[in-house]
């Protein structure tokens, strides 16, 4: 569609089929023979039918970097006949190289001008180095998840299992402290709570929603949860209060000791 063509430059190409409306016709697709062109792309028109005649027009893009003074082009177009097909040849098209340079002389030599000077080149991201340089760090975090991660997740547990025993001693000799100097119901009924709710949390069981009754059995019958929880009990339900108070004094202390007792064999186990 031009006289003249650069080398590299892109060039298009034209080529027209007009037929019968019932022909199956293919043009040259990407993948054809363009030589000394090379294929860039295409841009196909819609078929058009006038007067019983069928139009196909197909403008191809090529670009040559072939020297030959003259270069030509001609595309086939393939007619589909059932099981056979018909290739039907185009006319030639020609294109004339236009030169930038002036050709040299016969038997002379061109003139090379040398040019050592370094440019400066922007530095640009090394994908490769920092995907394999990522690829290795994840590897080693993961081995040393897999060779440390258990020992770390059993030091952080024992030591949340520490803190929570030591908050729970903490408030239940409050709670215990109040009860003494007010001798006020309420503050045995919240140490009694919050020791259910420590065993509870410390052992994953469900006792701070049973009675007395189903802790005792839940524990397999431990003496000092049985007479603790009973004297308890006779205290909140019954509100018979000893002179020496030392009933009230030996139930608190029989839950502490046990709840200590409880404390040391989670401890142990997630020691192992």
């Amino acid at each position: 569609m031009q006289p003249s063509v650069r080398v590299g430059e892109i060039v298009d190409y034209e080529l027209s089929y007009s037929h019968a409306p019932g022909l199956n016709v293919i043009f040259p697709d990407s993948t054809a023979n363009y030589a000394p062109f090379e294929f860039v792309g295409k841009t196909f028109r819609p078929t058009r039918t006038r007067r019983g005649r069928s139009l196909d027009e197909t403008v191809y893009h090529l670009r040559t970097f072939s020297l030959d003074s003259v270069q030509r082009l001609a595309l086939p177009v393939t007619v589909l006949r059932g099981r056979d097909t018909l290739t039907v040849p185009t006319t030639v098209a020609a294109v004339r190289l236009e030169r930038v340079v002036p050709p040299l002389a016969t038997g002379a030599v061109p003139i090379l001008r040398q040019n050592t000077t370094l440019l400066p080149v922007e530095p640009t991201f090394n994908y490769p180095y920092w995907l394999a340089g990522f690829g290795i760090l994840v590897l080693l975090l993961g081995g040393v998840a897999l060779g440390f991660g258990r020992r770390w997740r059993q030091r952080y547990q024992l030591y949340k299992l520490r803190k929570n025993h030591v908050y729970f001693l903490a408030q239940y000799a409050r709670h215990v402290e109040r009860f003494t100097l007010s001798r006020s119901l309420t503050n045995m009924e919240r140490a009694i709570t919050l020791w259910k709710n420590y065993l509870t949390t410390l052992e994953n069981n469900v006792i701070n929603s049973l009675t007395t009754r189903e802790i005792v059995a839940y524990y397999d019958n431990d003496a000092d949860v049985s007479l603790a929880l009973r004297l308890a009990d006779r205290v909140i339900y019954g509100n018979r209060f000893t002179e020496d108070e030392v009933e009230t004094d030996l139930a608190f202390g029989l839950l502490r000791d046990f709840a200590q007792r409880r404390f040391e064999l989670e401890q142990a186990r997630l020691a192992k």
